[in-house]
């Protein structure tokens, strides 16, 4: 029996190759760049935070580190709101706008909804606080972080114009 046979009588699917490879392109961003974007974010938005309650808020290091709940309640708070508002308005932070990158929905490739970038934010907090989840990229498949497969996103790389 021929293939058109196969495919007519239903035994064989047919399947549209260019929906996969496209699928696939949804998370094509390295490892490297993804990382270079996460060290930059933390440049940019995070020491300048971290500083501001370190010597301004709170007067000292010596201060900090009395009030360590409080201290990092006030760095934890505004970079949680600067670093959601970011990923919602524009799909990137400046350190993904940096190296070409945005975060979108896995399945998609559109824009992450709000809750799934809450949750990616927090997931990605919990694995900076016990390191381990952060090597959960080297056994995935996909190269997909904690963060990625609980938030459902990925990082795609976006040339920016």
């Amino acid at each position: 029996m021929s293939r058109w046979r196969d495919v007519k009588h239903g035994k064989i699917k047919i399947t549209d190759n260019r929906l996969n490879k496209q699928k696939l392109n949804f998370c094509n961003a390295t490892l490297v760049s993804r990382f270079k974007a996460f060290v930059t974010d933390a440049f940019m938005i995070l020491m300048p935070l971290m500083y501001l309650v370190f010597y301004v808020i709170l007067g000292s290091g010596d201060e900090f580190s009395l009030n360590k709940i409080l201290g990092w309640t006030y760095i934890f708070i505004p970079h949680f709101i600067i670093m959601l508002s970011f990923w919602y308005i524009k799909g990137q932070s400046p350190g993904l706008k940096a190296y070409e990158l945005s975060i979108v929905n896995s399945n998609t490739g559109l824009r992450p909804t709000l809750i799934s970038l809450i949750i990616r934010y927090l997931i990605t907090t919990i694995s900076l606080i016990f390191i381990f989840p952060f090597f959960i990229v080297f056994l995935h498949p996909n190269k997909k972080t904690l963060h990625d497969i609980i938030s459902n996103t990925c990082v795609k790389i976006t040339p920016n114009t």
